[in-house]
């Protein structure tokens, strides 16, 4: 009756045992580090570079805990929070080439690092690090893609040979004139012929046939979404490339992308990475006119655009792009050989590698530039007050000319970067790709390693203090079966640990608060089957089967409470975000641990120990 299989027991033995196991890391805790690596991901640190950097950090009155060597990068391990960050201060001036960015490193043994066991990662509340909110300017976003349309109905009109009078984009729609109706409704026609993402609408109230494109409510719906989506995307590359460990890139709202970046302690330098826009753009030099006049006159020749370099002198570039940012399948930094100068070493792919390959043979001598846009944004008015929503300028500047000397199509560098500093992240930038639509900042927060210690010394105590109040109260009021409840509660947080060890997720102060539920609702099991059994002994029921009847009358009881709980947490974690997550996450977990421990674990324990006695007086409960 109350003997377990075999199988069984031996399931509740390698479940326990795997939990231990993978739960092992995190006793060994975390050294507070600097990860530094090179400017380039081609290049590897070596040995010289450990003692370069090791007589900097001795040079300041500052000694590590050791300094390695892991997969050409250097991890600098520091025996405090507070020479962490005395030692980057001292080694980024000495160092500009070079990445250098605050983390924490597991002191497990390498046999556990390389078996991929990981420790619990810590988010940001309990880590330290900088917390960002952006805004996603959806307005601007409809904007460009109305104006993008303009110019692909240009380009359609002209292959079909219709001819318009005017075609104009507004932030909402593009209007599209004609001499009759006849031609309009011929170009409506080639225009909506296939494209079913578009709304085509006559106007009627104009002097000239005309017909509007705009975009309904469902349209418009799904190119912001996917705005939102294709930011995040290039957020979390950013974020790879920047190397935080335990990063948080995810949704807000309607408009909104959380970036929490555990361990950074320079804001600066993240949303310098994060919130720019970068891309690149070839075009042919327009040799045939003069750019100083377009530049005095502010019109261009047709078929040609200004720009200017980066000393501010004008150049004429053919409209026609040879290729762009959205080409790229890489991108990298270093030091050009043949001019000594900082480069950035580029690789296109499909069409734009096609299309540099057509043009490098039939313009072989002929100079092309290289157009480098970003954004700026501007915070303030001219009053100096702060703006309800930052104003954005697109920034084109001409980085490079250079003579066509060869044919090249995939793979070609890009020389006169000024900086190695400008070359490393205008080749980052590149790498993790475009923002679909501009960002902006709302919300900066900074929270320092000693004040994220406070909150998990704060957490761990309250953990210590809870499971000691419930131990005595569980040892005094049901004896021998409140150590088996304990040791299942001790069971029960060894799992959790290991879990949170192997998934990717992050844990939070909330999450710590999530711990701490689940502890009471595992001992809340416990005490239903105690009570249970005690009151099948009060009516005389024999004590093996008062054992039997107490885990199994009180199990539909335990189920449907956790499982109501598992649902709410589910909701939870779908439609909450940041700290919610971090305590829906736990509160998940520990309702799974806590059902396998208080009703598998401790059946298994009291079976082991009195399934073999069928003649039993008494239970000390």
């Amino acid at each position: 009756m109350n003997i377990y299989p075999n199988w069984k027991n031996w399931l509740v033995v390698i479940i326990v045992a795997l939990g231990i196991f993978f739960a092992l890391p995190n006793l060994f805790g975390e050294d507070p580090a600097i990860q530094f690596k090179a400017a380039s991901s081609d290049i590897e640190l070596t040995e010289t570079d450990v003692t370069a950097v090791n007589s900097v950090l001795n040079d300041a009155g500052i000694t590590p805990r050791s300094i390695e060597l892991d997969k050409g990068q250097m991890v600098i391990r520091m025996n405090s929070v507070a020479d962490q960050l005395e030692s980057i201060d001292v080694i980024r001036p000495r160092f500009k080439d070079n990445s250098a960015a605050l983390a924490f490193a597991a002191r497990s043994p390498n046999w556990m690092k390389s078996l991929g066991m990981g420790t619990v990662g810590l988010g940001l509340d309990l880590r330290g690090g900088v917390h960002f909110l952006y805004e996603v300017d959806l307005d601007s976003f409809v904007k460009t893609e109305f104006e993008k349309y303009e110019a692909s109905a240009r380009k359609r009109l002209r292959t079909t040979k219709i001819r318009s009078e005017t075609i104009k984009a507004t932030d909402t729609s593009v209007i599209l004139e004609f001499k009759d109706i006849a031609t309009r409704d011929a170009a409506m026609n080639a225009l909506s012929k296939d494209d079913t993402g578009r709304t085509f609408t006559n106007l009627n109230n104009t002097s000239n046939p005309s017909f509007t494109v705009t975009l309904n409510e469902d349209q418009l719906k799904a190119r912001q979404d996917f705005a939102l989506t294709q930011n995040i995307t290039t957020l979390r590359s950013r974020v790879e490339e920047l190397g935080v460990s335990e990063p948080l890139v995810q949704r807000q709202g309607l408009n909104r992308i959380v970036v929490q970046l555990p361990g950074v302690q320079d804001p600066g330098q993240a949303d310098a990475i994060l919130g720019s826009t970068a891309t690149l753009e070839f075009r042919l030099v327009d040799q045939d006119n003069d750019p100083y006049k377009a530049a005095q006159t502010g019109r261009a020749p047709l078929g040609t655009k200004l720009f200017y370099e980066t000393d501010g002198q004008p150049i004429l570039l053919k409209r026609q792009v040879i290729a762009s940012g959205e080409h790229l399948s890489g991108a990298s930094s270093g030091i050009d050989t043949e001019s000594g100068s900082p480069a950035v070493f580029v690789d296109l792919s499909g069409i734009g590698a096609e299309n540099m390959l057509q043009t490098t043979k039939a313009n072989l001598g002929k100079p092309m530039a290289v157009v480098f846009i970003s954004q700026e944004q501007e915070f303030y008015d001219e009053n100096n007050q702060k703006l309800t929503k930052p104003i954005v300028t697109e920034k084109q500047e001409v980085i490079n000319v250079a003579t066509i000397n060869g044919v090249f199509s995939s793979s070609f560098r890009i020389s006169g970067m000024g900086t190695m500093e400008r070359a490393t992240n205008t080749a980052l930038l590149l790498r993790a790709g475009a923002l679909a639509a501009p960002l902006y900042k709302v919300e900066e927060r900074t929270i320092g390693p000693s004040l994220g210690q406070d909150n998990i010394d704060s957490g761990m105590k309250a953990i210590i203090y809870g499971f000691i109040g419930i131990f005595i109260f569980m040892l005094l009021y049901y004896k021998k079966f409140g150590l088996y409840a304990n040791i299942a509660l001790i069971v029960n947080l060894v799992l959790i640990v290991a879990l949170l060890s192997i998934i990717p997720t992050s844990l939070t102060l909330p999450g710590i608060a999530g711990i701490v539920l689940t502890v009471g609702m595992a001992v809340d099991a416990n005490v239903l089957i105690f009570e249970r059994i005690r009151e099948e002994l009060d009516v005389g029921t024999d004590v093996q089967q008062a054992i039997y009847s107490g885990y199994d009358k009180a199990f539909s009881s335990i189920a449907d409470a956790n499982v109501t709980t598992f649902i709410a947490a589910v909701v939870l974690f779908a439609l909450g975000t940041g700290p919610v997550k971090g305590f829906a996450v736990t509160l998940m977990l520990g309702i799974a641990t806590s059902m396998f421990t208080a009703i598998v674990g401790t059946r298994a324990l009291v079976n082991f120990l009195y399934g073999k006695k069928p003649r039993l007086a008494d239970l000390s409960i």
